[in-house]
């Protein structure tokens, strides 16, 4: 939209780009906002330009581009209950109670119990660790594994997990439960003896962005404020930033606020490679650069997550705990199977959903799809996937018997956790719950289709379905020349990039490709120059299952705008530029 609320013009002309998408560019606020910055700041446009683009003000370009957990951490007792837990945990600590940490299955569950226990660990006490099941036994707390945790054990802490528990919590008879978590809390508490929750319904939500593993570290750090209080020593917590982090790009937590110090101090911590687990999972991921948050969310996240879909609900947590190169190698190579083989289900499960999405319609306010003994494990993957597919909130259920078990992902601006607990609420699923974003849930196969309907409703009363193909935001225009190292390194100081701060993407305007080739399975490098000189290297993913393959692959001499996002590659030592290639469009003019 332009400043005065009507439609912005198509960026470079492209009302429609090979993939069918218009490109929407800066917007003249934007354009002064970077002028402005560059004046002040003196920082290359392009950069000022993805400041802008943020609402960054001049006066806190610095700071932005160097946030730190001392500026950005907020003070843990701004959430309700945090001291008595953390007084809990210590009280338990010194007296030698026995402690069990009840770990949800995910990436976020897995590094929360791992903070905790290594915590613990430095203070002498080794806890119990609990991860259910995913089939047998479903997300969160349960009655039987409650109770029997309870007779052996006078403190429980539930991480990532524990909110809307109020029947297993009260079947740990015997025990004090500490719920750390960060899933929308329902109208009342379970009877724990504290809930720590960012997003509780009497909490301000300022905190909401948090996942898990930073709730459980904002735990961490008001015990050892506790501690200093008492004139004792205390844990390192510096060194765990690496789980914080990420725990919090695997979750798809918003990088806003603390998250954005969480994730660039952990990816330093990671880059030093002292965690046994993770460096064992860098090397069968083969991984050969510097760590980002793209190696955290799509190399490292998914294999600690395999596990929990598909294998033994424990790998993940045992990863980051051990202290055995051997188990941790070991431990490393499992988890890289599994993931191979949730891929492979994953596929086919995904060919399935699409197709039958397809035959009920997309253009609805919610995407659905529901097949026999789909594997719950990959289920919420491929609702991302329709999701990304169709920009609608998607959900994806496995049937087994009389029940479902189920996934959903949202857009933004839908509130998909909010509507799916109004329909446990109202009686059309047996469970169901989450955040924004993502959210579970269980339904009888008898009101499938009566709660996908109910569902679609009140995500359309949300706004959910009203767009059609997702325009494609551009941060500004770049000439291939002045795609240098130097500057999509000073780019990358305005990251991390991923949840709610998505990698600047530029367009490259007016281009030739003078080198294409198919490699790996559908995607396609090149080169592409302007004519003048200038040339750099790009890769299109999967491109050779869209129109851009094609594109890519002519040998016609046609130019084209090319929109994507810069990084640096490395190979040999050497670095270099890539544009990692989104949308590209027909230069119809040769005039930008």
């Amino acid at each position: 939209m332009t400043d005065n609320g009507t439609p912005a013009l198509a960026y470079l002309g492209v009302s429609t780009s090979i993939t069918g998408r218009p490109w929407r560019g800066p917007t003249a606020a934007e354009d002064r906002a970077a002028e402005a910055l560059v004046q002040t700041t003196r920082l290359p446009l392009p950069v000022a330009r993805v400041l802008a683009h943020r609402g960054i003000a001049p006066d806190e370009a610095e700071s932005f581009l160097s946030p730190t957990l001392r500026d950005l951490l907020p003070d843990p007792l701004t959430l309700r209950d945090m001291g008595k837990a953390a007084e809990r945990i210590l009280k338990a600590v010194a007296a030698g109670e026995r402690i069990a940490i009840f770990a949800d299955y995910d990436v976020d569950g897995a590094t929360s119990g791992a903070l905790l226990h290594l915590w613990l660990r430095d203070m002498g006490r080794e806890a119990t660790l609990y991860v259910p099941d995913r089939i047998d036994e479903g997300y969160g707390p349960n009655e039987p594994a409650m109770a029997a945790l309870a007779k052996g054990h006078s403190l429980i802490v539930c991480v990532d997990c524990g909110t809307l528990s109020h029947g297993p919590i009260a079947a740990a008879k015997g025990a004090d439960v500490v719920v750390l978590d960060h899933h929308l809390g329902g109208e009342t508490l379970p009877p724990a003896h504290a809930v720590v929750n960012p997003n509780r319904q009497d909490e301000s939500g300022d905190l909401g962005h948090l996942c898990a593993a930073g709730v459980v570290f904002l735990s961490l750090v008001e015990a050892n404020r506790q501690l200093r209080a008492a004139g004792k020593s205390e844990p390192d917590l510096m060194g765990l930033l690496d789980l914080v982090a990420l725990g919090t790009v695997a979750d798809v937590a918003p990088l806003i606020g603390v998250n954005r110090a969480f994730v660039r101090q952990g990816l330093q911590v990671l880059a030093r490679r002292e965690r046994l687990g993770l460096r064992a999972l860098a090397d069968v991921a083969r991984m050969d650069s510097a760590p980002t948050a793209y190696h955290l969310g799509f190399l490292l996240g998914p294999r600690v997550n395999a596990g929990g879909r598909i294998g033994k609900a424990d790998l993940g947590l045992r990863l980051l705990t051990t202290t055995d190169p051997h188990e941790a190698g070991a431990i490393a190579a499992q988890l890289d199977r599994l993931n191979d083989e949730r891929r492979e289900l994953e596929n086919q499960v995904r060919e399935a959903a699409m197709a039958q999405a397809e035959e009920r319609g997309l253009d609805g306010p919610l995407v659905w799809a529901a097949g026999e003994g789909w594997h719950p494990g990959v289920v919420g993957i491929v609702a991302s996937r329709l999701k990304e597919a169709t920009n609608r909130p998607a959900i994806v259920i496995g049937l087994d018997g009389d029940e479902g078990k189920g996934s959903g992902r949202s857009v933004s601006g839908v509130d998909l956790g909010a509507s799916i607990q109004r329909l446990a609420a109202e009686g059309l699923l047996l469970k169901g719950g989450g955040h924004k974003m993502a959210a579970g849930l269980t339904v009888s196969r008898d009101k499938l289709d009566a709660a996908m309907a109910r569902l679609a409703d009140l995500l359309a009363r949300q706004g959910a379905g009203a767009g059609g193909p997702r325009d494609l935001g551009l941060d500004g225009l770049l000439m291939p020349g002045a795609a240098s190292v130097d500057l999509v390194e000073q780019i990358d100081k305005a990251g991390p990039f991923g949840a709610s701060a998505p990698a600047p993407r530029f367009a490259i305007p007016d281009v030739q490709i003078l080198f294409a080739k198919e490699v790996g399975t559908g995607h396609v490098k090149f080169t592409a120059g302007d004519g003048l000189g200038a040339k750099f290297d790009g890769i299109a993913f999967g491109a050779m299952d869209t129109p851009i393959g094609p594109a890519l692959m002519d040998r016609s001499g046609k130019r084209f705008h090319l929109a994507g996002r810069l990084e640096v590659n490395v190979w040999q030592g050497r670095k270099s530029v890539q544009l990692r290639l989104e949308d590209i469009a027909e230069a119809l003019d040769r005039t930008p």
